[in-house]
């Protein structure tokens, strides 16, 4: 039995290696007008491996056919179809995806890579769930763990949306992505700490589990059941419960805005410490010429008085 038990292992750790030496990257087809070549560029040699995290964490063998990218100007059609807080958006279903460069860096992304990183993991979840409907969280949530977006400014900004809103319900967290510029950062905020607990939680390949079951046919809401051992409404108290005192503390704390006003109040405290200190030194040095200012007086009185006598 235990010799059964190390072939099946060997031959899981195999068909793994196999897998990841040999499978395809997504293949993009850039187009761009002239004043965006130069951002062209740079999408056009940026590495195809590097999407392969996206298509692990979707699930998907095959990324399927080639993910057309455009990069539009600002005051074209594509981008006034857009708020102008949205730097890049995503035609799932059509493998169609769109970047505004002028507009990036945008939350979540910072730079241009990620925000296609970001636009082709939702086109892979789209086609990790053929293209069935899925909840926008989860769909937001997802792109932004599959484009290596989610960090310490996140965890910051969910810390302000807690210490703001507190708890929010995913049915409303829905409905904020509907919102202004502000209202939809903190439901990317939550969004991705929601499906970053996911996969800590339940393993790396937890959202590819749930897209495989609504690809067969399930409602988003049974396939989560089944790839979690969970309901959605148990996991959502779950994270809720999760989000502690030091997960809500620790990030702001570590934060580069806290530590940008420490370093203010440091140096505030410093000058104020150094004017003490001038201060001081002033009022010893005018002790010191009145001292000497007496003393000088003291001696021409004496003189005056020598002169007197004779």
């Amino acid at each position: 039995m235990k010799v059964l038990r190390r072939a099946a292992l060997l031959v899981f750790l195999f068909l793994t290696v196999f897998s990841a030496l040999f499978a395809t990257p997504p293949r993009l087809e850039v187009e761009a007008p002239p004043e965006l070549e130069p951002a062209a560029r740079r999408i056009r040699d940026f590495p195809p491996e590097e999407l392969e995290s996206a298509q692990r964490l979707t699930g998907l063998e095959d990324p399927g056919p080639p993910i057309r990218v455009i990069l539009a100007p600002e005051g074209s059609g594509l981008a006034l179809a857009v708020p102008p807080w949205v730097s890049g958006y995503a035609y799932s279903d059509r493998g169609i995806i769109v970047l505004l460069p002028s507009r990036t860096p945008s939350y979540p992304d910072s730079s241009l890579e990620d925000l296609l990183r970001h636009e082709v993991a939702h086109v892979l979840i789209a086609r990790a769930s053929g293209n069935r409907p899925l909840p926008r969280w989860f769909h937001e949530g997802t792109a932004m763990i599959a484009g290596l977006t989610w960090g310490l400014d996140d965890r910051t900004r969910l810390t302000m949306t807690l210490l703001a809103d507190r708890q929010v319900s995913l049915t409303d967290l829905e409905e904020r992505f509907q919102g202004g510029g502000a209202e939809v950062h903190r439901a990317y905020a939550i969004s991705g700490a929601f499906v970053r607990g996911l996969l800590e939680r339940h393993g790396p390949d937890a959202v590819g589990r749930i897209l495989a079951g609504v690809r067969e046919g399930l409602p988003f809401e049974d396939a989560f059941r089944r790839a979690t051992g969970e309901t959605l409404g148990e996991a959502e108290t779950s994270f809720w419960r999760r989000q502690s005192f030091w997960y809500r503390w620790v990030p702001i704390l570590t934060s580069s805005a806290l530590l940008w006003i420490a370093i203010t109040l440091l140096f505030l405290w410093a000058v104020r410490r150094r004017r003490a200190r001038d201060a001081a030194l002033r009022r010893v040095w005018e002790e010191e010429e009145e001292r000497l200012r007496l003393a000088a007086e003291a001696r021409m009185a004496e003189g005056d008085g020598g002169e007197l006598v004779n």
